[in-house]
């Protein structure tokens, strides 16, 4: 089973969250050092129904860069991720064939369940 988390080393609540998470057994992958893939971002949409789903309204750049007065395609979204890191809502926990982004609780418990269950 694919054990997989996308995190952001710098982000303080990505800290906290993977300091209270047993990622024995996952691949960690920092998205700042080595940045999201093609297949990686479009498995993610696969998974979880959309690229919008994994996409941060959060990111300091979507205000920024004016996307917040946009309406945002799917194209759009998995532009933007491939774009830039920090656009990722994250962390994003795959696990099987599901996926967990972002710091909200209903996510890391969703994510740390499953991580024990399987």
């Amino acid at each position: 089973m694919q054990k997989k988390v996308y995190h952001l080393a710098t982000c303080k609540t990505n800290q906290k969250i993977l300091a209270d998470f047993d990622t024995t057994g996952f691949e960690m992958q920092e998205i700042k050092s080595t940045p999201l893939t093609e297949d990686q971002v479009d498995e993610m949409a696969k998974l979880v129904g959309s690229y919008e789903a994994v996409f941060s309204r959060r990111a300091m750049k979507f205000r920024q860069w004016g996307l917040d007065k946009m309406e945002l395609t799917e194209a759009d979204y998995r532009k933007y991720l491939l774009e830039d890191y920090t656009f990722l809502k994250r962390p994003v926990f795959v696990i099987g064939d599901q996926v967990f982004a972002g710091s909200a609780k209903k996510a890391v418990e969703g994510a740390k369940t499953a991580a024990q269950a399987g």
